[in-house]
């Protein structure tokens, strides 16, 4: 499993970088080949490739992951791929190449497949916008979908994740010159401010709700009254019901200034994943991890969101936070632990088969 996942990582795969996603998922197509001795199906949307295995005429369980990371080009220069006292480091392998290489030997270990679909995406990281519906579609109808992200710390499996939505407020004002005449100005500046702190209002803290402006641009030169500015808004919600409130919020934004104007575009991204859509799966990971000897497991609710809150939203009972246990997911000290890895993937291979005989009885 390590020269496993040391290929994946050696493969640098930046989602926004077709030529390098695609080489990355010829590899991540060769090693499932050599190990479940199938090729995938190769499909490519909007330039990105996807890999999808399919065992038997029914899809059961949905076993997913991807093979996109955040780390640009040339990161393995500062990064390097190592092993050492137990701890496996390099860009994207805690998220998620060793996920991947996870569930090849999972399923490869399985002595029937049959049932299982096998889906490994290459936009995750961009928010899956050419991927969203294949997921979907695959979940539908599955008695489960099993998540191969990273564990929540400590190696927590993740039970609850919030929905995400992503805005972007315009501003339209009119330019003047600052110091001559900037009473005939209609500042973008200005607006954008009111406009900044009326959508921080919109966060409840009492129900999960975040609601957080982030990037912000406006104005061309020091001496002139802003004409155009614009803000981007990440919301993190618990619920659906929150997720709506704030979109006919963010939508209903009216300007302050006098001739002013806004256009709001976005909306929800992903729905949340909720409690209850992974409670009856992790009770039976619960068991099986005793049965295993490799518990106690632990759950955790995370604000990050991934392909699991999709899978969720069609109604399909999901667990995530399946893969790797470590830390760093997106940062300098990214790492994976190596006890860890024999431990998670027997839990993954068990619980897969344990749902394939929940539906064969």
């Amino acid at each position: 499993m390590i020269a496993d996942i040391e290929q994946l990582v050696r493969c640098e795969s930046p989602s926004d970088d077709l030529d390098a996603v695609a080489r990355s998922a010829e590899l991540v197509a060769a090693l499932g080949t050599r190990l479940l001795g199938a090729e995938p199906e190769r499909i490519v949307l909007a330039g990105r490739t996807h890999l999808r295995w399919r065992f038997g005429a029914r899809a059961r369980v949905l076993v997913l992951g991807h093979h996109d990371t955040v780390w640009p080009q040339g990161s393995l220069a500062t990064h390097p791929f190592e092993v050492r006292d137990g701890v496996l480091r390099g860009p994207g392998c805690f998220d998620m190449k060793a996920g991947v290489v996870m569930a090849f030997h999972a399923l490869a270990a399985l002595p029937d497949p049959d049932g299982v679909t096998l889906l490994v995406t290459g936009d995750e990281e961009l928010g899956s916008p050419s991927s969203r519906s294949l997921i979907e579609d695959e979940a539908r109808g599955c008695a489960a979908a099993l998540v191969l992200e990273a564990s929540a710390d400590g190696g927590a499996l993740k039970t609850e994740r919030k929905g995400v939505s992503l805005y972007e407020v315009a501003i339209e004002g009119r330019a003047a010159h600052a110091g001559l005449e900037p009473e005939r100005g209609v500042s973008a500046t200005i607006e954008a401010a009111y406009q900044v702190l009326a959508v921080a209002e919109l966060g409840d803290a009492a129900a999960g709700t975040t609601v957080t402006p982030t990037r912000i641009e406006a104005g061309t030169t020091t001496n002139t009254v802003a004409a155009h500015g614009r803000f981007a808004v990440d919301v993190r919600v618990r619920s659906a019901a929150e997720q709506e409130r704030v979109d006919k919020a963010m939508h209903a934004l009216t300007p302050r200034l006098a001739e002013a104007r806004i256009v709001v575009t976005g909306g929800p991204n992903r729905p949340p994943l909720a409690a209850d859509a992974s409670a009856d799966l992790y009770a039976r990971a619960v068991a099986v991890a005793d049965r295993l000897g490799v518990g106690p497991l632990r759950q955790a609710a995370v604000g990050g969101a991934s392909d699991g809150n999709f899978t969720a939203g069609v109604g399909t009972p999901t667990l995530d936070g399946l893969g790797a246990v470590g830390g760093g997911a997106h940062a300098d000290h990214e790492h994976v632990r190596l006890d860890e890895l024999p431990r998670r993937t027997a839990l993954l291979r068990e619980l897969v088969a344990d749902l394939l005989r929940e539906e064969q009885r």
